[in-house]
């Protein structure tokens, strides 16, 4: 079937200029543990137009409780008027594997029991999700991803398809992520797993299972997202004589209900051991040997005062990743900057992306305020 611009695009993929789609895959997906998926379902966003060339590519890998509609969640930096709009580009965003909106996830009907799998859900990694994307990035025809761009766990998943498939990968954008998660990063999560498993509820086989449990463990994230400032600035209190109902405990449980609305305990559960497994050095010669595989020309970018992806984490996939330039910035909202501070990440990333095919693709440190 050919469609507009001379496209030619794979049978079952519905073209559209702005849409969400479930790619069904035919064929068991083999999960690095040896165990399969047999009935794998991706639901994904495709914004704008793929050209004749099919080099407009821009993917999208989100981060731990986001979606597919990037639209929504990384406004300023993805929409009409945006570095990334769908009248250049041509932006695909999948939802990952094990998450609650539409792909394969702990509350899918298991076909062999006819019930939702909860905790029979297999475990995955975030080389899978890579997996996944490859899978995706094959239904719709597009042998090379222009740009890829991911912060946090969607930098791991970034990375890893990166050095999985060096030659379909051109650009790539890494944002307050890691070569190998941390000790650090593991025991904030599973002080959320431990929080979440104290709720005997999370043992019910119930879609709301755990819901109390995952309510704190979100008031724990928030802890590495943020920072000591962003609390002082944003909760302080202005009356001294108050000795109860603070602003930054409301805050906490604001919080905890809003992700308890749109969220659940299982896929949250799932997701964090995922990014625990985020090691790019397993089973291959090293972390450093499997970052000088990667070929695209990639942009670094680390946040200052960021507590759960320390800046260090940062310089050390610039260091070691070939053709990468390497840049920081400071953000009153610690992790989360990278979602916020889209204005500073446009004028670098636009940068980036102006300067890519640049003879002089040597590491350059640069800070930005």
């Amino acid at each position: 079937m050919i469609y507009p611009s001379g496209i030619t695009i794979p049978e079952g993929f519905i073209y559209t200029m702005n849409t969400v789609t479930i790619y069904k895959h035919k064929k068991p997906f083999c999960l690095e543990s040896g165990k399969k998926i047999t009935d794998l379902e991706i639901t994904y966003h495709t914004y704008g137009t793929l050209n004749s060339k099919k080099d407009n590519v821009v993917w999208v890998c989100h981060a731990l409780t986001a979606n597919s509609d990037v639209f929504d969640w990384w406004k300023g930096l993805f929409g009409d008027n945006c570095l990334f709009n769908p009248k250049e580009h041509f932006i695909v965003c999948a939802n990952i594997l094990g998450s609650n909106y539409g792909t394969s996830n702990p509350l899918s009907l298991n076909k062999a029991t006819g019930l939702p799998y909860f905790l029979s859900f297999p475990d995955f990694t975030v080389r899978d999700l890579a997996k996944s994307h490859q899978l995706l990035a094959d239904h719709l025809g597009l042998t090379q991803i222009g740009l890829v761009i991911g912060g946090s766990l969607g930098g791991q998943q970034a990375m890893e398809w990166a050095i999985l498939e060096p030659k379909r990968i051109k650009k790539m954008v890494l944002i307050a992520t890691n070569a190998q998660h941390s000790a650090w990063g593991i025991a904030f999560n599973e002080s959320q797993r431990l929080a979440i498993t104290s709720d005997r509820t999370f043992y019910s086989q119930t879609p709301s299972g755990g819901s109390k449990g995952l309510k704190v463990a979100r008031s724990i994230a928030l802890l590495s997202y943020r920072s000591y400032g962003t609390y002082a600035a944003t909760q302080l209190e202005v009356n001294s004589d108050k000795i109860n109902d603070f602003k930054a405990a409301s805050y906490q449980n604001y919080q905890g209900d809003k992700l308890v609305n749109r969220f659940n305990a299982y896929s949250y559960w799932y997701l964090t051991k995922a990014m625990d497994s985020h090691h790019v050095g397993r089973q291959r010669p090293s972390v450093e040997d499997a970052l000088k595989q990667i070929q695209a020309k990639t942009l670094v970018i680390g946040i200052v005062n960021d507590v759960l992806f320390p800046i260090e984490e940062q310089q050390f996939l610039a260091k070691n990743i070939p053709n990468a330039r390497f840049t920081e910035l400071n953000s009153f909202y610690g992790h989360d900057g990278f979602l916020i501070e889209t204005e500073i990440l446009t004028q670098e990333i636009g940068n980036f992306i102006k300067n890519a095919d640049s003879k002089n693709s040597v590491i350059s440190l640069h800070k930005i305020a």
